[in-house]
């Protein structure tokens, strides 16, 4: 038995709910009941038209055009992280982009090939849901981690360039950066790992009970997908801070102003706390 099909117009009941922030921010002055509304009508448009062409993009099921809506799903994700990141994109979209697109599809197709053993790796139910799910879930770690990672640098250039000049190389002073952007990208995820299946039933789960899956096969699929986020999140960061290297530090290891946006880069260098009694 699949989930109770839900009338559009019973649809319309679940926004009433809205008004529980709505009156909260009138009368608290939060100011989130534009963006929210704006949100909210964004969010219904986009699921439309998304669950209109999946529709047909699952009837189709052409493995060429499930990789080429990957592409397009890993495009956005990576627009989403330079954007928040506050690194130019035109920058460094490219080596991120490939960086993302590699790990994203290499674990689907792993998935794919070695978990749930598919007959056809390439089938848009299981590799366009599987790798929409791995970036969603896995985005804001890679947010978190990339943006870390270049402003903490940023923030402690002095620092930075005075291990350069004693002898460092590039390499060994970016490492405790990069340690600290990992712990920050992952331990939400860890956190959440934790405490699932006793705190909140996750997504994944939620979907394939309602589905009319049973609860067993729900968990497989849950664990599944979560441990294949951390690996995601981790090698995303990591691979994409590798990469960008190069185009970001010069031959002697200074960091380049320029990779950053106008905003971010005008804002004067803080000392970091963690350092600031050298």
């Amino acid at each position: 038995m699949g989930a109770i099909d839900i009338a559009f117009s019973s649809l319309l009941f679940s926004f009433f709910l809205l008004a529980i922030p709505i009156l909260l921010s009138i009368k608290y002055g939060f100011g989130l009941i534009k963006p929210l509304l704006l949100a909210v009508f964004r969010m219904c448009i986009q699921l439309v038209l998304i669950g209109i062409f999946l529709k047909y993009l699952f009837i189709w099921n052409n493995s060429i055009v499930n990789i080429c809506w990957i592409i397009i799903m890993v495009t956005a994700a990576v627009f989403s992280v330079l954007k928040d990141s506050a690194l130019r994109v035109r920058k460094v979209f490219m080596p991120v982009f490939i960086t993302f697109f590699i790990t994203i599809f290499s674990v689907v197709v792993y998935l794919n090939f070695m978990v749930i053993k598919l007959n056809n790796i390439f089938d848009a139910k299981y590799l366009i849901i599987l790798s929409g799910m791995l970036l969603g879930s896995s985005l804001r770690g890679c947010i978190v981690g990339i943006s870390y990672f270049y402003k903490s640098i940023k923030k402690d250039s002095k620092r930075f360039l005075y291990i350069l000049a004693l002898g460092a190389d590039r390499n060994e002073v970016i490492l405790p950066y990069l340690k600290e952007s990992i712990q920050l990208a992952l331990k939400p995820r860890i956190a959440t790992m934790a405490t699932m299946g006793i705190v909140a039933l996750p997504g994944m789960m939620t979907g394939v009970i309602l589905g009319g899956g049973s609860p067993v096969d729900a968990i497989k699929y849950q664990i599944m997908v979560m441990v294949s986020v951390v690996a995601c999140a981790t090698a995303t960061v990591i691979l994409s801070v590798l990469v960008t290297l190069k185009i970001c530090f010069d031959k002697y290891g200074i960091l380049q102003m320029d990779v950053f946006t106008d905003s971010d880069k005008n804002m004067p260098a803080q000392k970091n706390k963690t350092w600031s009694g050298l």
